[in-house]
């Protein structure tokens, strides 16, 4: 099992160094292969006013300064071809957030770029639609992430079924547990979030076969300058992780019998 796992934006060098290093600590414990995530530049806010990040450039620096001192890999996310060369000399995995999971030009060059590629299946998307996408992107090194299904107005659903027709094409495929508990603009201003759910979706997730678990985690979500009703308090993760680990060995024993 794979963990991708980080605050949702880089709100400071100092901050992100922080949790780089309280999260592997973490992920050290129980021997989980950890990514370390966080976005130099959060392009889709609900608001004009919304904090952003420090931008590719400086991002970019803070995010090769963790990788070196904390010796984790890092993982953010690309908007532009030209973002994905940039960003792919220094990160191990950049992604596609799912609202650019059709655009064939921001494929193209991530596949072009040497990095793992991960592509965040769109809201707007069925799971099987991706076998368009993985033909853009036109290399081997892909994950694939499921973050939920847009169900009405302001509210995502997570059919778990798009995990295994996602596996069917031959790429890890992770699931989303802090973006699918998100209620996309549900406060007007910005987006709200039921974080509760967070502990059920993850493990039916690994229940249903997922590769890994992907969660934005923060020492202090209220505070936080990103999703503040949806990312995960540090201190729930160690009770977390636990259950995960239970869970997806449970069903990777069991999977040359029961599959």
């Amino acid at each position: 099992m794979i963990v991708i796992c980080g605050p949702c934006v880089i709100e400071s060098e100092e901050a992100a160094l922080f949790a780089a290093e309280h999260l592997k600590s973490i992920f050290e414990k129980y021997n989980i292969p950890f990514y370390f995530k966080s976005s130099y530049d959060k392009a889709n806010r609900s608001s004009l006013n919304s904090f952003r990040g420090p931008g590719l450039e400086k991002g970019l620096k803070i995010l090769e300064r963790v990788k070196k001192e904390v010796g984790v890999p890092i993982f953010t996310d690309v908007h532009s071809p030209e973002e994905a060369y940039a960003a792919a000399e220094v990160c191990d995995v950049i992604q596609i957030p799912a609202f650019l999971s059709r655009q064939t030009d921001l494929l193209v060059a991530a596949g072009q770029s040497g990095a793992i590629v991960n592509i965040k299946k769109g809201q707007f998307m069925a799971p099987w639609e991706l076998k368009n996408v993985v033909k853009k992107v036109g290399t081997e090194r892909i994950w694939l992430t499921d973050r939920g299904s847009c169900f009405g107005y302001q509210n995502l659903v997570s059919d778990m079924r798009a995990i295994p027709i996602m596996q069917d094409l031959g790429f890890p495929v992770f699931y989303d547990a802090t973006h699918s508990v998100q209620l996309p603009a549900g406060e007007g201003h910005q987006s709200g979030g039921e974080r509760r759910f967070i502990p059920h979706l993850s493990r039916a997730a690994l229940a249903a076969g997922c590769d890994g678990i992907y969660a934005e985690a923060h020492p202090d979500p209220a505070n936080a300058k990103c999703d503040q009703a949806c990312q995960l308090p540090f201190d729930w993760l160690p009770e977390l992780v636990e259950s995960w680990l239970r869970v997806y060995e449970a069903v990777h024993t069991c999977s040359n019998t029961c599959s």
